[in-house]
């Protein structure tokens, strides 16, 4: 029965799976932003709460800048490339 349940998601999913990926990315992206907002200039409103996470999320920050066409990291006082 699970063999059938997996094989069904599948076929269900495999149509999809490319437009699943790129709104995860898009989400992951928007996340990113407001994470490192206050360090691009924008003023974040929830900065108390995202500051934190600005550690864990450098390395993710470094391939978004490089997916986006950037040579350089835009935030060259906090990492580097």
């Amino acid at each position: 029965m699970a063999r059938l349940g997996a094989g069904l998601r599948e076929f269900y999913v495999a149509p999809y799976r490319r437009a699943f990926a790129r709104a995860q990315r898009d989400e992951d992206d928007l996340f990113m932003m407001m994470v490192f907002a206050e360090a691009l200039g924008v003023p974040n409103p929830a900065t108390y709460y995202t500051l934190e996470l600005m550690p864990a999320m450098y390395e993710r920050f470094h391939a978004w800048h490089r997916r986006m066409g950037m040579e350089r990291s835009p935030l060259d006082h906090v990492s580097c490339c």
